[in-house]
């Protein structure tokens, strides 16, 4: 059995001597490990990649009993994580992650769609996957919320992953997902938050555009950055020529992103990421 152990926890002396020790005395094989510290938090993060037979009741009790009381530990079997996917009326995020899913490359189940416009049906149908159209037209934020939440408590996904879904989500709702929802916002944050991105840029002249990936918590925009990138542009492009050449910016990013969330490869410490 192939297993991911992740572990966050303050820093002290002889954290990978015990760690790699009951690792041994379980005997399990290390086949990718990586640590790091925070020296200006005093915090320690280790990912490893372990193969063997394991009983994990009790390789997570020893290694809570021999870790200090506030240790952060996962241990888990490493398969495919199921998520299910926002939308709106934007193509090219939802049909990257589909195209992906479709040959085996995302490293997740797509459960389900869910849209509260009904512009990609035909487009997701063609994948055979469940496909929810839930209006939000003349109500309000939290009732339509509610009907998102009956259609997800029929899958239990671990994530929910926003491909350019243009909603803003209550705190109320965001709590029941904490650190599991992946949006991909169309500017390099923290600058240019909120809508109209590329006509924000665009009016400052700027000479880079990109795309940023990063988990949604209760402020705008202002979640932990997962991963970004950047491409060049200049004064002969208009918002219009910009939002067009992001495009192709937004959905690499949000695939990466993914590739290093469902990889087990993110921790989340305050507002930021450390990725191993």
């Amino acid at each position: 059995m192939h297993y991911i152990l992740k572990i966050d926890c303050p820093d002290q002396k002889g954290l990978v001597h015990k760690v790699s020790g009951i690792l041994y005395d379980f005997g399990l094989n290390i086949v990718e490990n990586e640590e790091f510290v925070d020296h200006v938090n005093n915090h320690f993060f280790m990912r490893s990649e372990v193969v063997g037979e394991l009983d994990r009741a009790e390789a997570f009790n020893k290694l809570s009993t021999s870790l200090p009381d506030n240790a952060n530990i996962q241990l888990h079997e490493k398969r495919k994580k199921d998520i299910v996917v926002f939308a709106t009326k934007e193509y090219h995020c939802i049909g990257d992650l589909l195209v992906r899913h479709h040959f085996g490359e995302l490293k997740a189940n797509i459960l389900a769609i869910v849209s509260n416009h009904d512009h990609l049906r035909g487009f997701c149908d063609k994948f055979e996957l469940p496909f929810y159209r839930i209006s939000a037209e003349g109500m309000e934020r939290e009732e339509h919320e509610s009907k998102v939440l009956g259609v997800l408590d029929q899958y239990n996904p671990e994530f929910l992953v926003l491909a350019k879904y243009m909603r803003i989500l209550t705190p109320k709702f965001t709590s029941h997902f904490r650190n599991r929802i992946i949006n991909i916002h169309h500017s390099f944050l923290p600058a240019f938050i909120g809508a109209k991105p590329y006509l924000q840029a665009y009016s400052r002249g700027v000479k880079l555009i990109g795309a940023t990936a990063h988990f949604v918590n209760d402020n705008l925009d202002e979640g932990p950055i997962i991963t970004q990138d950047v491409i060049h542009t200049n004064h002969k492009s208009d918002a219009k020529m910009m939002a067009k050449a992001g495009r192709d910016v937004e959905k690499i990013v949000l695939s990466n992103a993914l590739k290093l969330v469902f990889d087990d490869r993110v921790f989340v410490f305050n507002n930021k990421t450390i990725v191993l």
